[in-house]
């Protein structure tokens, strides 16, 4: 595997900005299948090449492995800040095909992220069925929707200033598409083909809850998916073992 730290400019964010890319070193195959995997709130775009091994995971399937910086946004386009949703699902995909030898094709495009990038992966499938084959969310912070409505409150990781700068001073997401719940009932009513989606979190990790509705959210739609619940808490040593069980798991092309 060859491993870069790139760092470019983004017109959509108006910033230089950086990722960490994982490139097999496989002359064979013309372009490769792709994870875009993404981060948690209070990490960076180095954070799975620092507490995982995740470079040791993709070269045993030869996959290339995007991993983007985007703050504490969220992944959407922020009411005062950065349109990181624009910049993650549109901007960052063409520049790494144009950076690398990246498959375009939709059985070759994946998406993985921890809390709130799990969050970021599942609206990437969700959202774009035509694009991504498969999307898998660890301990992710799944209920935007309730999440905002609860900001502020004292169990809260961000305060209301900042969910304020997210998603503006409303308080009600549910039926946009920032919603997964909603996302997924369009997708369930979708003809064509559907991503496969996995679901994990630690049983002892106090966000459970947003797995274990969407799990059930999906499981009413007639949603098909993966849903597994293990000892753990929010903490690498689960998600370490994750995105190994995940990446042997992707429906990737022989």
């Amino acid at each position: 595997m060859a491993f870069f730290d790139c760092h470019f400019f983004s017109e959509t964010l108006a910033l230089s900005v950086s990722a960490h890319v994982l490139v097999p070193q496989t002359p064979r195959r013309k372009r490769h299948p792709v994870l875009f995997l993404l981060h948690g709130l209070s990490d960076d775009h180095t954070i799975w090449m620092r507490r995982t091994s995740i470079e040791r995971y993709a070269a045993e399937r030869n996959l290339a492995v995007v991993m983007p910086a985007a703050g504490r946004s969220f992944y959407q386009d922020m009411a005062s800040g950065a349109r990181y949703w624009t910049f993650v699902s549109e901007e960052l995909p063409a520049i790494m095909r144009n950076f690398f030898p990246l498959s375009e094709k939709r059985a070759d495009n994946f998406a993985a992220g921890l809390s709130m990038g799990g969050y970021g992966a599942m609206r990437l499938a969700l959202a774009h069925p035509d694009r991504f084959a498969a999307a898998a969310s660890f301990s992710g912070a799944l209920d935007y929707a309730r999440r905002l409505r609860e900001s502020g409150k004292p169990r809260s990781r961000i305060s209301r200033a900042e969910w304020n700068a997210v998603a503006g001073t409303g308080t009600d997401a549910g039926g946009t598409d920032s919603d997964l719940f909603h996302l997924a009932e369009k997708l369930a009513r979708r003809r064509g083909p559907k991503p496969a989606l996995w679901l994990s979190c630690g049983t002892e990790d106090e966000i459970i809850g947003d797995t274990r509705a969407f799990h059930s959210h999906l499981r009413t739609l007639g949603c098909v998916h993966h849903h597994e619940e293990s000892a753990g808490g929010h903490e690498w040593a689960y998600w370490d073992a994750q995105i190994r069980r995940t990446i042997a798991w992707l429906p990737i092309r022989k």
